[in-house]
């Protein structure tokens, strides 16, 4: 009787173990999603700012400074 009941104390940790190991992984994929979600939005972010025409000219006057001095 008492193997019988050392095996199911054993095996309830054992549950218990892999049931803890799901959760944290599961964690760990809400984390990337929110981390997936927050690069997109920075990058859309940064996809306006660099495509507005104010960013655009700015660039343009740099861009022909830039081979104005070299000539």
């Amino acid at each position: 009787m008492r193997t019988m009941r050392a095996r199911l104390i054993r095996a309830l940790r054992v549950l218990k173990r892999r049931w803890r190991g799901t959760r944290d992984r599961g964690a760990a994929t809400a984390e990337y999603a929110v981390v997936l979600v927050a690069a997109t939005a920075f990058g859309t972010a940064l996809f306006k700012i660099v495509t507005s025409q104010e960013v655009r000219n700015l660039l343009l006057t740099i861009l022909k400074k830039g081979l104005q001095l070299s000539s």
